[in-house]
């Protein structure tokens, strides 16, 4: 079984996941770096991620067609080395900026889609994947751009994945197509200024275990199996001291701002067997 495309035309390649997006990414910065023209290139890896296997690790192609989630796969020797080799694709495309003379105006971003997976490590957060505790939904996010943004910064703003597609149209000049608005915020003001982030509303909701969340400033309200928390996430990372007894009124008043929100959302459709999460458009663009 494969799930290779190339616009709309089935294509079929041997090799390993994380090795094809990375040369055919580097392909793409050949060609477009040699026209001059701007460009917008979206590598989305699988790595690291199920199934467990690394480049070298060919003869397990048929056990993983036929276990999907390839349960009884992979260490933490082969989590480390899918993440070594997703690095280095990264490095060849940025190897390949470098050759078109175009890494300093480059915008680049890394970041990723959930928190920590089966062999991750999310010290000091508790939860993982499939959780809306904070190592279910904190990744990290870099960016770099030379030329805009100053080496060695580091900002405390609080943003989704989603935010990047505002930000993105934002640094090319663009606005958003009319008839498909944005849930994101343009991070763009944060990139040339990362100490000095703004307010920025965060809104999960997940079927699994009856989850929701919202994340405001230093606070976050959490429910999980009809259990109500309230936790100061920069003294309390761990998201062990549920303060919801001691502050009650503001457990009530981010409750209902969540209910709010949650009444701009379409339901949750009754086949989705795991999850929805959702930001909200509340905040300007910057």
């Amino acid at each position: 079984m494969h799930d290779l495309f190339l616009g709309d035309a089935e294509h079929r390649e041997q090799g390993y996941l994380t090795d094809l997006i990375s040369r055919r990414s580097v392909d793409f910065v050949d060609r477009m770096g040699a026209q001059g023209a701007p460009f917008f290139l979206s590598m989305n890896y699988t790595a690291p991620h199920w199934p467990w296997e690394t480049r070298d690790d060919a003869d397990l192609a048929q056990d993983v067609k036929s276990n999907l989630f390839h349960l009884h796969g992979g260490n933490i020797h082969v989590y480390r080395r899918m993440i070594h080799h997703m690095d280095e694709g990264i490095g060849w495309v940025l190897d390949a900026l470098r050759r078109h003379g175009i890494e300093r105006n480059t915008l680049v971003v890394f970041t990723s889609d959930n928190g920590g997976e089966r062999f991750s490590d999310n010290w000091p957060l508790v939860g993982g994947k499939m959780d809306l505790t904070e190592g279910g939904i904190r990744v990290p996010w870099i960016a770099r751009w030379p030329d805009v943004i100053a080496p060695g910064g580091v900002s405390t703003q609080q943003c989704m994945t989603m935010d990047w597609s505002a930000t993105m149209l934002d640094a090319a000049g663009v606005a958003p197509h009319p008839h498909y608005p944005l849930d994101g915020v343009s991070l763009l003001p944060v990139l040339r200024q990362p100490d000095r982030p703004f307010a920025r509303p965060l809104f999960w909701r997940m079927k699994h275990r009856g989850q929701r969340a919202l994340r405001s400033g230093d606070w976050k309200y959490l429910r999980v199996d009809d259990n109500d928390y309230l936790f100061n996430i920069p003294g309390d990372e761990r998201e062990r001291a549920n303060l919801a007894a001691r502050q009650p009124q503001r457990l009530a008043a981010m409750r209902q701002q969540w209910e709010q929100w949650e009444q701009t959302m379409p339901p949750i459709p009754p086949d989705a067997t795991v999850s929805l999460g959702y930001s909200v458009k509340d905040m300007p663009q910057r």
